[in-house]
């Protein structure tokens, strides 16, 4: 076959794969409103999961206690219909609406946060996000474990058996009691024990009716000799500050004031799930389509992997007169040519992010588009240093690396409006100034490299910048600092792609020397993004572990001054720009194309938006909501040009 027949035959089954595609779309009636959801979601248990695709569909399904306002992003009712706020700031109580609804037709009750909250502190759950929870009071200890259990601590003990009548996949039988003492194994004596092998090197003997008993954590029942087996011993969780008082009101007790936990509890992450739908299928059945119980304005309709979760109005949805979309498409599109493409072609209403290439052209259109307004976000986009690793464990070479990356020169090429980012929390919450590392120094870069033992390079092993699939230029800039790097440096870099589930795993595993990573706010604070680096934040994917660092943070949760908890902040924000276990490249724009006529959606800091607020206008054809003046960063932080002091 010659070669123009052949790229004919290629042009023809191209078009007769669209057109079937076509056909195949033709078949499903349209939805009200679609839009690209980006890659695939991970799971559908919002304990689990921690990205934005992930989110945008559970904040969707599920309601938690507040609802947080499309535009402000402050909350506001949401299956509460109120809530108190004791003096001293610690205490809130809920009040829960009476007519909230199961998407199965039962009532949500207080009962059911309770239940999901205990679920989500569990160890076993092993939730990204735990972490949020633990403002409130013995929150981490539950997670923590036995290993972090002291004698005389009240506690409870899951056996392996599970009681008598109860569904498939509820907890195991859990008996109550004090903790009496605990035996490590003699053979591990004079060994020191990791927390994850706490419960095969010791016997916790526990007071349980006013007899002792000796249990074993174990993964199985058969597994303990002489002891008894238990899946788990944890504090009490009686003794967490979380409780019923009624069916229609839920009380947290946190550890100390915390300004922004009405608007943390509206974090996806904090959804109820149905105790009876997880119980009777167990995990990841529970979430299937078919299964999946929910208490959103939207329930799913089906799901089609790598195609699209069609999502249609609940009728069982307190509010339900307020939604006004009847039927919505999230597609997977991993592709953000392709994302831009359907909707430049009109198959969907909404793309959340485009193509570098693309924003350029878009900002640069005239007469300037309608449906482009890029405004400032509260993300960073930052590569993180494995600390663990040699020679990344030195910080002479992670300030090196710092100081010889250009962002400029990477903004040039791939940036649409983009500031460079010198400090992990971006500008823009009140009361608090970012405190940045310092920026292009190669001079003193090479110094550093050379004082580590490297000099021109010499010697320094080869090392790898791990990125995910899914968007172009996270490709781009890892070749542009893999340049950089080697040309003022004399080192050698390589880039490794992944699709996004393997990148998740390999960067919470520490398998990489250096990884791309974003952070979007979960709520207008800075500590949403500087309680990451906290020792054991399961969201502390560097390494990097400093008792100094994670006291600060710590004390700014417990200052009840305004003004003073901030600086705390910045100390340790400074403290960790310092120590350099992060390299930010820069802070994100929003770059959302959404249809003139769509009404509800709002720029906002965390580049949120709900569904649920979402309608559609057919006589709008002008600016809507989203176009109104959002200017992007101002120049009230001028970035450094020189290294300064001990700033790196």
């Amino acid at each position: 076959m010659t070669q123009r027949l052949l790229i004919s035959a290629l042009v023809l089954l191209v078009i007769l794969g669209a057109l079937t595609w076509m056909v195949s779309l033709g078949r499903l009636p349209p939805a009200d409103f679609s839009f690209s959801n980006g890659t695939e979601v991970q799971s559908l248990d919002p304990a689990v999961v921690s990205g934005a695709p992930e989110g945008r569909i559970l904040w969707s399904i599920f309601e938690c206690l507040v609802q947080l306002d499309p535009d402000t992003r402050e909350a506001r009712p949401g299956v509460a219909e109120s809530w108190d706020v004791s003096e001293d700031g610690r205490t809130y109580t809920w009040r829960l609406r009476d007519n909230a609804r199961w998407s199965d037709g039962t009532p949500v009750t207080a009962h059911d946060f309770y239940y999901s909250y205990r679920r989500f502190l569990d160890p076993l759950t092993a939730a990204k996000y735990s972490q949020a929870m633990w403002y409130v009071k013995n929150g981490e200890r539950y997670t923590l474990g036995a290993s972090k259990l002291k004698v005389g601590d009240k506690v409870e003990v899951e056996l392996h058996e599970r009681p008598a009548g109860t569904p498939p996949h509820a907890r195991g039988t859990v008996l109550r009691g004090e903790l009496v003492a605990i035996e490590r194994d003699a053979e591990y004596a004079d060994q020191e024990v990791a927390d994850n092998d706490f419960g095969k090197r010791h016997t916790l003997v526990i007071n349980v009716d006013g007899e002792d008993q000796r249990f074993r954590i174990t993964g199985r029942p058969d597994e303990a000799a002489n002891d008894q087996a238990c899946k788990a011993v944890l504090i009490d969780f009686n003794e967490v500050g979380i409780r019923v008082e009624d069916d229609h009101t839920l009380v947290t007790e946190l550890n100390d004031p915390t300004p922004f936990w009405p608007e943390l509890v509206g974090f996806y992450a904090m959804s109820p799930v149905n105790r009876k739908c997880v119980e009777t299928h167990g995990w990841p059945e529970w979430t299937r389509p078919e299964n999946i119980v929910t208490n959103g304005p939207y329930e799913i309709q089906f799901r089609r992997i790598r195609d699209r979760i069609r999502l249609v109005k609940s009728d069982k949805y307190w509010d339900k007169e307020s939604v006004q979309l009847g039927v919505i498409d999230a597609l997977v599109v991993d592709s953000l040519i392709t994302a831009f493409n359907l909707y430049e072609t009109g198959q969907i209403d909404w793309s959340y992010t485009n193509p570098k290439l693309i924003n350029r052209k878009l900002l640069a259109a005239e007469p300037p588009r309608s449906d482009f307004n890029p405004a400032p976000q509260l993300a960073t986009y930052y590569y993180n240093f494995n600390t663990t690793r040699e020679p990344l464990n030195d910080v002479r070479v992670r300030k090196a690396l710092a100081l010889a990356l250009d962002r400029e020169q990477i903004l040039d090429t791939v940036g649409a409006g983009e500031p460079p980012a010198y400090a992990l929390v971006p500008p823009g919450m009140q009361g608090y100034t970012s405190q940045e590392c310092a920026a292009n120094n190669v001079a003193e870069a090479q110094r550093l490299l050379a004082e580590a033992g490297y000099p021109e390079g010499v010697g320094f092993p080869r090392i790898e910048i791990l990125y995910n699939s899914g968007a172009e230029e996270h490709e781009t800039i890892a070749e542009l600092v893999r340049k950089q790097w080697q040309e003022r440096l004399g080192i050698s870099v390589s880039g490794r792609k992944e699709e996004w589930g393997t990148y998740l795993s390999n960067s919470a595993q520490l398998n990489y020397d250096i990884c791309r990573r974003s952070w979007i706010g979960d709520y207008m604070d800075p500590n949403t993004f500087l309680d990451m680096y906290v020792s054991n934040n399961g969201n502390n994917q560097s390494g990097y572990a400093e008792p100094e660092y994670d006291a600060l943070i710590a004390a700014a949760g417990a200052e009840t001054d305004p003004a003073a908890r901030m600086e705390i902040l910045m100390r340790a924000e400074r403290m960790l720009m310092d120590a350099q276990p992060l390299l930010p490249v820069y802070t994100y724009v929003s770059s959302n194309l959404i249809r003139p006529n769509i009404r509800g959606f709002y720029n906002n800091l965390q580049d949120s938006h709900p569904l649920k607020a979402i309608w559609i206008d057919p006589d709008l054809e002008g600016p809507n909501e989203y176009m109104r003046d959002a200017p992007l960063y101002n120049d009230s932080q001028p970035q450094q040009t020189e290294l300064q002091g001990a700033e790196q």
